[in-house]
């Protein structure tokens, strides 16, 4: 597995690999990024410790640091995720396979768990995942669903989207519901229109995943939540993951209990 996830992070590093991470290195933890400026990693962690189903923190770099050695002895938070989204004032205005260039010595990176990290127990419980077997990117969706805020940082959550037949859903539910810092367990079972999705086949972020006549759509938190609240907050300049292209850490999720912010 180490020679494995060596390779992918070399292609990663030298923008060979610029997709998607849903069921990459399955069995170790991929985490949502969000780096800013120490002025305001603060009142974001306050943020993410209020509302941590969609932001549960798994690592947080010293200041001016962009190593993570309790996720990962190699890391490198500036070259090792596929594609990076650079915010000023609440506006994306750059995507860049690195992110060398924008690193300050006041920048903290703040890692979050991610439901890519449960998908693999799903599927040796026999649960297909389908937007692996698709080869493509989860669907995401903005909701209705408030978080709770702070002074700078209000939203409501994203969510990401998997179909599963009626009968499977206790068992998904079982199963995720041991990812406390993935998420957990779904936060909404059924009809998309009652947590403010309109159109199920036109996601905010990701794919499009198609859905089958007897599909039942499950949502769970979503670490793209941070992102509607930072581009509520309008900071000065933020830097995140694109959607879907996660940070791919060194542990195996049951080390997290260990690792965890």
């Amino acid at each position: 597995m180490l020679n494995e996830l060596s390779d992918i992070r070399a292609k990663i590093r030298g923008g060979l690999f610029t997709s998607n991470t849903s069921g990459i290195m399955p069995g170790l933890v991929q985490g949502n990024l969000v780096i800013m400026s120490k002025r305001w990693a603060d009142e974001f962690l306050e943020f993410c410790h209020m509302n941590s189903k969609p932001c549960p923190v798994i690592g947080v770099s010293a200041v001016g640091n962009p190593a993570l050695p309790e996720l990962g002895d190699d890391l490198d938070i500036c070259v090792d995720v596929p594609e990076y989204h650079i915010y000023e004032n609440g506006q994306l205005v750059e995507a860049s396979p690195d992110i060398k260039a924008h690193w300050r010595r006041d920048s903290v990176a703040i890692v979050l768990g991610c439901s890519f990290s449960f998908e693999d127990a799903l599927k040796s419980a026999g649960l297909p995942v389908r937007n692996i077997e698709l080869d493509t990117n989860v669907s995401m969706y903005d909701t209705n669903i408030a978080t709770k805020a702070t002074q700078h940082f209000a939203c409501n959550m994203v969510v990401s989207m998997r179909p599963y037949k009626r009968h499977q859903i206790d068992e998904v539910v079982s199963i995720t519901s041991a990812y406390s810092k993935a998420h957990g367990a779904p936060v909404h079972i059924g009809d998309p229109e009652a947590i403010g999705i309109s159109d199920i086949h036109a996601p905010d972020y990701g794919s499009s995943i198609p859905l089958e006549h007897d599909d039942v759509p499950v949502f769970w938190a979503c670490g793209v939540t941070t992102q509607a609240a930072i581009k509520s907050a309008k900071l000065p300049k933020v830097i995140t993951h694109a959607p879907g292209k996660m940070l791919i850490t060194n542990r195996l999720y049951e080390e997290l209990g260990a690792v965890s912010a």
